[in-house]
């Protein structure tokens, strides 16, 4: 259990299957409906770990919270921070996604005490961090996302694998497909749909989803020049729902009812998976990722009352089911535990 994630973010010895099987059953009630905010709660309460702790309010929490970062994290980010306000009135929260990359020169500059990223840090990143610090930026994973390849609705392709995902979007197909990908045709569509164009969507540059996709799918080959870059995420499932032709990637809380999730293979002839937090829990949804906020931690001191109440929330009971609420799969207790200890010890 959990073996595909923590050798995606390098996390060591925190994940136990047998620590939290009645997760399982919870969550994989949730029913997807409609829309991105439209889910059915088979027994809402019984989706929530009952070891998820309520938020306690602490005294003498105020003033302004900067977080700059990922789009993919957006929408969570601003939840989150409604939540919050509800529990500090006082405070200002100001949220900005315009992309991973935009993060840690936010935290290197100050402009933002929260880093929100689809992706870990690069190392380039990391080292200009640590060369004005003296220490490196400590990262909170918050969430997990399996990141879904979108097609129009209409679409009726049953699967893809990675090599075939590879050939669509990337001119190199370091996956070795033997062809290049550009009519549904070739990917088994009949009828109409045979001789029909795909059209790309995708993020920029400075989107972490990007930078992960082309690392983990494309295996750090190089887009095709058709792709539609898109500003964020919302844009790349909007494209494809108005593109019957139209394939995109996107987080997984980005899904609405114009799309639908195309399920994935590793290799040609074998399963497909469906992005559902089953799959990626156990691995075999094969592009599943843990989501950050990175924040600036003095080694040997505590964090500032703001940033460590904020994360406090996003790890308790009301923040991991506004998880759920956008469409994302929470985070295990273990992880919880283990990441609430670098909060609340210095």
């Amino acid at each position: 259990m959990f073996r595909y994630l923590r050798q995606r973010v390098g996390f060591k010895r925190i994940f136990h299957w047998t620590s939290w099987p009645h997760l399982i059953v919870a969550v994989l009630c949730l029913v997807v409906v409609i829309g991105k905010d439209s889910f059915a709660l088979a027994g809402s309460m019984s989706l929530v770990d009952p070891r998820w702790n309520p938020y306690t309010r602490a005294s003498g929490i105020s003033g302004n919270l900067n977080s700059i970062g990922s789009d993919t994290l957006n929408n969570l980010m601003t939840l989150w921070a409604e939540g919050f306000r509800k529990q500090y009135p006082n405070v200002k929260i100001q949220i900005e996604g315009k992309g991973s990359s935009t993060a840690p020169p936010a935290l290197i500059e100050g402009t933002a005490q929260l880093g929100p990223m689809s992706r870990k840090m690069k190392g380039s990143e990391i080292d200009k961090f640590e060369a004005k610090f003296g220490y490196k930026p400590t990262a909170f994973p918050v969430a997990i996302d399996a990141l879904a390849v979108y097609v129009n609705k209409d679409n009726p392709i049953a699967g893809m694998t990675l090599a075939q995902v590879d050939a669509v979007f990337s001119k190199t197909r370091r996956r070795n497909y033997p062809e290049d990908i550009t009519v549904w045709g070739q990917l088994g569509l009949t009828g109409p749909w045979k001789t029909r164009r795909i059209s790309l969507y995708g993020r920029n540059s400075a989107s972490g989803t990007y930078g992960y996709f082309k690392k983990v799918v494309l295996k750090n080959g190089d887009y095709k020049d058709s792709v539609k870059e898109q500003p964020g995420s919302a844009s790349v499932v909007q494209g494809v729902t108005k593109d019957l032709g139209g394939i995109g990637y996107s987080g997984i809380g980005y899904r609405t009812s114009g799309v639908r999730t195309v399920p994935l293979a590793v290799k040609e002839g074998g399963p497909f998976y469906e992005p559902s937090f089953e799959n990626a829990m156990k691995g075999t949804y094969p592009i599943s990722r843990f989501l950050y906020v990175y924040v600036n931690k003095t080694p040997g001191k505590p964090l500032p009352p703001l940033v460590r109440e904020f994360l406090r929330f996003v790890y308790s009971k009301e923040g991991q089911t506004v998880v759920i609420k956008d469409g994302y799969f929470p985070l295990p207790q273990r992880v919880i535990d283990r990441y609430r200890q670098h909060i609340d010890h210095d």
